[in-house]
């Protein structure tokens, strides 16, 4: 079965489809101001704009525990603009059905994926096996189906950018990486538990990894595959420019904005060809494996927001180069045209000729 065959499959859609990443802000970002206060806004804005879907954290761990509770989460870090910078509350019994019936209404279909978010009692670490895991996730979808809401589902993302234990502590293995035999036997038993139940819904892991050593991974438990591949992540922008992820102190941040731009077009074909490059390996990936990419979480700096001194131009200059490259291969059924494609971020959502113009480019695209 060709890339396109499969894509059209797993996806119904006839074309590469245009996806935004909403993560855990669609929930804890609804203070005046934050960009999530009205949920139809922001998907007919998400609309208007080209988009065809959007991922969001579905919470499974808290969800499955208890959907009534009242959460209080932790800060997962005060500087960026993901999530709430600091505690807060959620509860999704009515917000989480409200949110799918408002993305049905303003015709946006819905991927789920989950980082876990850490809540004063730690129930993330309540998972302990690959059973629990996919326990999790069943319990959320049967909720989805008697909401009536499955159908819009795209696909799951069991977790963030497995198996990076700052969003899977629960595998309780520090410094596993993807291709280690716990890593893939953990994907392939938590699959397999997953469709038992539901097995016509496209199942994923998101990844962020050393790509290179990918074309030997053993991804056969995965429908399609889906990487995050960024500019910094892949070359040594962010350590020429000071930055080091930073979760809390703003002096990262500092250095990116008073070297972060300079940097960037004083180097921009090497930096530019090192993403090509990698783009083209993620490429070379999905034919070897006969799986078609997805990628929501892509192409310049890693992290950015508003700030003093952080121009958005240049950043989106990196993510329309990504945008087009990956389109151009064939081999992405999904693309993103950034991570900070959301309202929150304000310098990047305001340009909506940006935005159509590059999502145009995605929906007009070919799958090989």
């Amino acid at each position: 079965m060709s890339l396109k065959e499969l894509s059209q499959k797993l996806f119904r859609f006839d074309r590469p489809f245009s996806i935004a990443m909403w993560d855990f802000s669609w929930l804890e970002r609804r203070w005046p101001g934050a960009g999530f206060e009205d949920w139809d806004i922001a998907l007919k804005e998400l609309s208007d704009r080209g988009y065809d879907a959007v991922r969001i954290d579905a919470y499974p761990h808290l969800t499955a525990k208890d959907i009534s509770r009242e959460w209080v989460l932790n800060p997962v870090w005060s500087v960026e603009s993901w999530g709430a910078p600091s505690v807060t509350k959620i509860c999704l019994k009515d917000d989480f059905r409200a949110f799918l019936s408002a993305c049905r209404r303003h015709k946006i279909r819905v991927a789920l994926s989950s980082w876990f978010r850490q809540d004063q009692g730690h129930s993330e670490m309540d998972i302990r096996s690959p059973a629990d895991f996919s326990d999790v996730w069943v319990k959320t979808l049967n909720y989805i189906d008697s909401w009536g809401e499955l159908d819009n589902i795209l696909y799951i993302d069991m977790c963030n950018e497995w198996p990076f234990d700052f969003w899977a502590p629960f595998v309780r293995v520090p410094g596993i990486r993807l291709e280690d035999e716990t890593s893939v036997s953990w994907m392939k038993q938590a699959v397999l538990g997953l469709k038992k139940h539901y097995p016509d819904i496209p199942v994923t892991f998101s990844f962020s990894a050393d790509y290179g050593k990918c074309l030997s991974l053993d991804v056969s438990c995965l429908d399609f595959l889906e990487p995050h591949v960024w500019m910094a992540a892949v070359t040594d922008f962010y350590s020429k420019v000071g930055y080091h992820y930073e979760l809390f102190d703003n002096k990262g941040y500092t250095n990116l904005a008073l070297r972060g731009e300079k940097e960037y077009l004083n180097n921009e074909i090497r930096y530019v060809s090192a993403l090509s490059e990698n783009i083209n390996q993620l490429a070379e990936w999905a034919k070897a494996s006969g799986k078609p990419l997805v990628t929501t979480e892509c192409w310049s700096v890693v992290n950015y927001k508003d700030w003093p001194l952080l121009n958005w131009d240049w950043v989106k200059s990196i993510n329309r180069f990504g945008t087009e490259a990956a389109s151009s291969t064939g081999c992405w059924a999904g693309i993103a045209t950034s991570n900070f494609c959301a309202p929150q971020f304000v310098g990047m959502w305001r340009d909506i000729s940006w935005h159509r113009k590059l999502t145009r480019t995605i929906r007009e695209g070919k799958i090989i």
